[in-house]
């Protein structure tokens, strides 16, 4: 949650943070901040005096003139007045997701110290902040987070090693990361210097590399339209920018006998391979309605290279040695929200396909133990942006344990990719909006994929039996754009039931993670009452809950065992309720008040249902008139714990 964009360059920086800030607002939308180094000061030379100037509703008594320029607005960055500094040409921006402190002007990013001449925006989470605070003292807090005591050990520390060789906005940065508890990125500049200098720790940040320039993010959708040269940081380094796109990366050193903690450290550029405007909504209203109208695209490419049908064959890029192939007793999967339900869809195919146990766990929940031998264990983390905070935890702790790892992410370069041991890369494209959409899909195709690699590689698989399934996964973008087809059918759905008390999801097998992701979908953006359920469960308690009011929504496909799952929606009918079924193609159910038609994939027509659960819950939060893309209370990626 929140995002980070800096810049340095040639160029007015105000504009390109700002436009950076836009692109990042997902990741967090209660306040916005830019702070800007004014370009008639800074020399990067000297150490300075401070100042800064502000704008917007901010603490009344800052500086009216000085090195900086500081503006910061709680809500949306639309209320942010981008200052008219065109001399600047170096500034960081943040975007916020309240972590301390309510939002407020005062607690947006960024925050400075007691001179004004330091300015810090923050991801992340700082435990020992209220420690760091007590010890500085004298120094003047005008805000209620944790991340303003950077700015002031900044201070703190410049002032102390002022009498030093070379005290500079880099040593001050590393000196003081090393005080911090919790999670962060930590980007900072001074009032004298074109530079930018930051440090990451559980929190992602990104360095773009562009012409006679540098920028830094959160995420490369900050800044994807300026470049595509990109370096991801790792945990623990310090990155220092320079206003001729310089970029200088610092590890910690592993000898203790150096006199510096960290040691310069080259870091791979890699090249992102979709464009820039893959990140803009095209036309469409949201970057939800875009995200699930791309999924056939996204399946495509989930599925390209990878798929031999003739062969009965998969190529995932992973090497699981032979050996533990042979010995694996348990597969656990790891995930949070609609990764977890993707797990659940895809621990039904692995136990189908390779004939081994496999376990579903919430990542915040997750302890290696109960007696489970590591080296018969194969620990899989699904997470769509690689650095979901729980998950990264849990596959930490399945490591240490001595288990093999494995990631399912969206993103290159993210923190799980380098705490696992192999990484499969989904390949849905930049996803925008909060609510997850395209990647479920994808991410329950690539593991569906690894359910029949594991399955062929273990003897537990027939090539006939893994023949139809790639069969029906090549399919698979074709049947879900016959559901996007469909879409005047689901807007006339929703159109009906969108005033409805509550809304209940059922499913059998494959269809009971669907009816859960289903059910997230409408609270998540529409703010209803929705709840997923096993079908068989209804009767089990739910079902006093049903009303004339309750419609209820099935999953009825292959792999759902849809006539069984149709007795539990009758039993809701006999008590009031409508019925929305997604109906395998060659079946049906007459008594259903609105069918949508499901075309034959197999075991996959689950995944199918789930596009008419998402445009359903699309269109009724659109007749609420609620902010689909800023769901409230909610941000995109949870990079906290």
């Amino acid at each position: 949650m929140c995002g980070i964009i800096g810049y340095v360059g040639d160029e007015a920086a105000a504009p390109i943070v700002y436009q950076g800030l836009e692109n990042l607002e997902y990741r967090g939308y209660d306040s916005a901040g830019i702070a800007l180094v004014n370009g008639a000061r800074a020399t990067g030379g000297s150490r300075a005096t401070g100042g800064s100037r502000t704008t917007g509703d901010v603490a009344p008594d800052v500086a009216a003139d000085g090195g900086l320029t500081v503006a910061k607005r709680s809500g949306e960055v639309s209320n942010l007045t981008v200052p008219d500094a065109p001399d600047a040409t170096c500034g960081i921006g943040h975007t916020r997701w309240s972590t301390h402190g309510p939002p407020t002007d005062a607690n947006a990013h960024p925050h400075v110290d007691c001179a004004e001449s330091i300015a810090v925006v923050h991801n992340g989470i700082i435990e020992n902040h209220e420690t760091l605070k007590a010890e500085l003292g004298d120094h003047e807090f005008t805000s209620q987070t944790d991340t303003e005591v950077v700015p002031h050990l900044l201070e703190t520390e410049l002032s102390e090693t002022a009498g030093e060789d070379a005290p500079d906005l880099r040593t001050a940065v590393e000196r003081v990361v090393d005080r911090l508890e919790g999670s962060y990125a930590v980007c900072a500049i001074h009032a004298d210097e074109n530079r930018i200098v930051a440090a990451r720790d559980g929190s992602p940040l990104v360095v773009g590399h562009g012409e006679d320039a540098a920028f830094l993010a959160s995420d490369v959708t900050a800044f994807l339209e300026h470049t595509r040269e990109v370096t991801y940081l790792e945990d623990g380094d310090v990155v220092d920018l320079s206003a001729d796109g310089d970029v200088e990366v610092f590890a910690p050193s592993d000898d203790a006998a150096e006199s510096l903690p960290r040691r310069p450290v080259d870091r791979s550029v890699e090249t992102v391979e979709w464009e820039a405007d893959a990140a803009e909504k095209a036309g469409y209203e949201h970057y939800m309605r875009k995200e699930i109208h791309e999924q056939p695209t996204a399946l495509r490419q989930t599925l390209s290279g990878r798929v031999d049908v003739d062969r009965a064959r998969v190529d995932l890029d992973v090497s699981l040695p032979e050996a533990f192939l042979e010995r694996v007793e348990e597969v656990q999967i790891v995930a949070c929200g609609t990764s977890y339900y993707a797990g659940r869809y895809a621990a039904r195919l692995i136990e189908s396909f390779a004939d081994v146990r496999t376990t579903v766990e919430i990542a915040s929940e997750y302890e290696f133990g109960a007696g489970r031998d590591p080296d018969r264990t194969l620990t899989i983390a699904v997470t769509q942006s690689g650095e979901t905070a729980d998950t990264l935890g849990a596959i930490r702790r399945a490591d240490s344990a001595g288990a093999r790892t494995l990631a399912v992410t969206n993103t290159l370069g993210s923190s799980v990719t380098r705490a696992v041991d192999d990484a499969v890369f989904i390949r849905a494209g930049p996803e925008i909006g909060v609510a997850a959409t395209k990647t479920f899909a994808s991410q329950v195709t690539t593991l569906a994929l690894l359910a029949v690699a594991l399955g062929r590689e273990r003897g537990t698989l027939s090539a006939a039996r893994a023949r139809s399934v790639l069969e029906d996964l090549r399919g698979l973008p074709g049947a879900v754009q016959q559901a996007l087809d469909a879409e005047a059918d689901v807007v006339t759905a929703a159109e009906r039931y969108c005033d409805e008390d509550a809304f209940f999801f059922l499913g059998r097998d494959l269809g009971v993670p669907v009816a859960l992701e289903g059910a997230l979908k409408l609270k998540e953006i529409a703010y209803d009452h929705a709840e997923g359920f096993p079908a068989g469960e209804l009767k089990h308690g739910p079902l006093a809950l049903v009303t004339d009011r309750t419609p209820v929504l099935a999953v009825l496909t292959e792999g759902g065992a849809p006539a069984e799952t149709m007795t539990n929606v009758t039993e809701a009918q006999t008590r009031g309720a409508d019925a929305i079924g997604c109906v395998s193609a060659d079946r049906e159910f007459g008594t259903l008040d609105v069918a949508f038609e499901v075309p034959d994939v197999g075991l996959l027509e689950p995944l199918v249902a789930n596009v008419y659960f998402q445009l359903f819950a699309y269109h009724v939060a659109n007749e609420k008139g609620r902010a689909i893309d800023k769901p409230r209370n909610l941000a995109k990626s949870v990079t906290v714990e």
